[in-house]
């Protein structure tokens, strides 16, 4: 920090350990990350599905993992002995509203900033707002979305002058799939409940912190498995290490002449690898991203980034 001198690099460790954390518990995949110095991008992949297919009892599990929850479900989990059909039928209701958030993206943002901001003001001796303003969000249509975005994600660092290459950019999960490396713990502060007794909607930060990490989405080009991202691994290094050579500060302008095979099966164009370099792109759409057939099917009135989605393909 410029201004303190202080430097709060373990802060990018704490974020980068609680994506994975909470993605343990939520149905939500991680499929991308890049934790910066002053903010973070993640790229998920809700899976309700998964949620759905979930018992009664596992949604409870899960969702007590984060929060204390109501006392009736705590009751519940620890001996469902003489509840009688009106507390059941009160403890599914929970249930389904548990099961719900477990697939909400907003909630997983909630829990993840509300933990690392608590964390952050221990640290600092403050208390009051540590994040600005809300997230945003906009959903990837199609697989050129999937592949851009993803890319642009692991690139923060590089784009940014941080680092080199992919392998040198800590807290990405570009460095985490190639190296293969767990998350290391930063030392941290402790944070103690406000109260003796559990609250119903208080995180239990205390607990946060032995979840255990989950693992990033996979990768699969035959497109076989639903959670998984739709092409090989070392397709997408490729066009990344491509993609970077035209976003590095000290190399823009740079492209080698031979196309990565993504580029090609996609149909991506060199004008949207000219694009992708200035970083700004995102910015461009509204609450979606993708090609053009796919930007006009999921709006009904005008369509923000049609312009910049006819560069997507050749």
């Amino acid at each position: 920090d410029q201004v303190s001198g202080q430097s709060f690099e373990h802060r990018r460790d704490w974020i980068e350990q609680r994506i994975l954390q909470l993605a343990s518990v939520f149905t939500i995949d991680i499929a991308a990350y890049a934790v910066m110095s002053n903010h973070y991008h993640l790229v998920l992949r809700v899976d309700k599905d998964t949620a759905e297919s979930l018992s009664d009892d596992e949604v409870l599990e899960r969702w007590t993992q984060l929060f204390s929850g109501p006392l009736l479900v705590r009751s519940y989990l620890d001996s469902s002995d003489g509840f009688n059909e009106a507390m059941l039928q009160k403890v599914s209701e929970l249930a389904a509203v548990f099961r719900e958030r477990l697939y909400d993206i907003s909630w997983f943002m909630r829990v993840l900033n509300e933990s690392i901001a608590r964390m952050a003001n221990k640290e600092d001796g403050v208390t009051g707002r540590f994040w600005e303003g809300r997230f945003k969000s906009q959903a990837l249509l199609d697989e050129q979305a999937i592949l851009s975005v993803m890319a642009y994600v692991d690139l923060n660092p590089v784009r940014a002058g941080m680092s080199e290459d992919l392998i040198s950019s800590d807290y990405t999960s570009a460095q985490r799939r190639i190296t293969g490396e767990p998350v290391s713990k930063a030392e941290r502060t402790d944070v103690i409940s406000d109260a003796d007794e559990p609250v119903p909607n208080q995180l239990k930060f205390e607990a946060l912190e032995h979840l255990p990490l989950a693992t990033l989405m996979p990768f699969d080009p035959a497109g076989r498995a639903a959670c998984a991202v739709p092409f090989a691994l070392q397709d997408y290094l490729e066009f990344v290490d491509y993609l970077g050579r035209a976003v590095h500060p000290d190399k823009r302008g740079f492209i080698p002449a031979n196309k990565p095979v993504l580029m090609k099966a996609l149909g991506l164009s060199e004008a949207w690898i000219e694009e992708a370099a200035n970083g700004s792109w995102l910015k461009s759409f509204g609450w979606a991203i993708g090609t053009q057939d796919h930007l006009r099917q999921s709006y009904s009135g005008r369509i923000k980034g049609l312009s910049k989605a006819r560069l997507l393909a050749a």
